[in-house]
């Protein structure tokens, strides 16, 4: 008897394709966008479609892409390395004041948060240019620029340890036992960005040189071929920018903590602490079979690794253990996944809904974030239901505080 809970989702002599969606809406675009991926030559042997599923640009949010020779740069993004941190503190829940403005105010003012020069360090404290130079990401990108001159500097050090904007957020939750956590949601910020922008640009403009002998049905599914130096090149920039995430989300927790400590009780961190990306590419080997694996919103689910899985604004997350499910690439989704566009969000999500779904949470309740209101998202109790065979909650977290870009 077959217990996998994936469904197929090709058609009769495609590359199969297999989703974790029992339960979960899948629109008609993204199966489309799906069935496009997995039509290039080089992809398979099949791709793994997690819960959280959505139409993205080029490649589909929440899929899990394998690549033999080749990297499709617009499947891992514009955001690289975007992913979850989270730390678990000897606070509990009766520690906390009665009202959290204060702390949110002091999480507010120690991170910059949002787009744009007001999202970046007015003068970059000593700790980020030392955590900076002592990385070793400075001297890396200057190496990948001497090659590369369009991609820029200027936003190293100014965004080394904030949040930006869009879903990227910082919370402070309680788990099942009362339990204070910290966790947030960041990535590669605007270096990343261009990076990612620039060889997305570079891989279409090799697209047009090629002599193919099979269609490529999306200019955002253009690639680059191992052997080739921009594949060597896009290797090298695209690790930087994970490592760069990575740091991010080190640094910003650093500060979030530090301002934590200035308006609670003394604590301490316990040992469960997670960092990963949901959205990266790096070589792995599955049935024997090394390949470049591309999670584009997405959670490596190894067998005994630990991830996380957010709701929305005011809806539960989970720590989650891997279950090393090779039908999945062992990858489980990134968190709820959209259900509607951010346009349709803020056309059909009321203030008054917003406020009522984010009742029981310090955070906005402006305009300004009713794209990232809970009904702009799947039901995230759905999502960990149709993947129950990819991973195991560890930790059920309900967030009290919610800062947003």
């Amino acid at each position: 008897m077959d217990t996998s809970n994936y469904q197929w989702l090709h058609h009769e002599g495609e590359t199969p394709i297999k989703g974790w969606v029992r339960g979960v809406p899948l629109e008609d675009q993204a199966r489309a966008q799906l069935r496009n991926i997995a039509s290039l030559p080089f992809v398979g042997p099949w791709v793994a479609v997690m819960p959280d599923v959505h139409l993205g640009i080029g490649a589909t949010v929440g899929s899990v892409v394998p690549t033999q020779g080749a990297i499709i740069p617009a499947a891992v993004g514009v955001d690289i390395g975007c992913g979850m941190a989270a730390v678990r503190t000897t606070l509990n829940a009766r520690e906390l004041p009665d009202s959290l403005s204060r702390l949110r105010s002091a999480i507010e003012r120690a991170v910059p948060v949002g787009n744009g020069p007001h999202g970046e360090h007015r003068k970059t404290p000593d700790s980020i240019e030392t955590a900076l130079g002592g990385s070793g990401l400075w001297q890396r990108l200057q190496r990948i620029k001497a090659r590369h001159p369009r991609i820029r500097l200027d936003k190293v050090e100014k965004q080394l340890g904030t949040l930006g904007g869009g879903n990227h957020f910082i919370e402070v939750c309680l788990d099942e036992s009362d339990a204070v956590w910290v966790m947030l949601h960041s990535g590669s910020r605007g270096t990343g960005n261009l990076i990612g922008s620039y060889f997305i640009q570079r891989a279409r403009e090799e697209l047009g040189k090629r002599v193919l002998g099979y269609h490529v049905p999306d200019k955002d599914l253009a690639f680059f071929m191992e052997g080739e130096p921009l594949f060597d090149d896009y290797v090298e920039a695209v690790g930087w920018a994970q490592d760069y995430a990575r740091a991010n989300r080190e640094a910003m927790m650093q500060r979030v903590l530090h301002a934590m400590r200035a308006e609670l009780p003394k604590f301490r961190l316990q040992a469960m602490a997670v960092n990963c990306h949901h959205n990266y590419v790096q070589k792995e080997t599955h049935a024997g079979q090394e390949m470049f694996v591309t999670r584009k919103g997405a959670v490596r689910a190894g067998m005994d690794e630990l991830g996380i899985i957010p709701g929305s604004m005011g809806a539960k997350s989970f720590i989650v253990r891997g279950l090393g499910n090779g039908d999945s690439f062992e990858s489980c989704s990134h968190g709820a996944g959209r259900v509607m566009s951010r346009t349709a969000a803020r056309n059909s999500i009321t203030l008054k809904q917003h406020r009522e779904a984010t009742a029981h949470v310090e955070c906005r309740k402006d305009q300004a974030v009713i794209d990232e209101s809970p009904a702009a998202y799947k039901d995230i109790d759905a999502v960990m239901t149709a993947q129950e065979d990819l991973v195991e909650v560890v930790h059920t977290l309900r967030q009290v505080v919610c800062v947003k870009g």
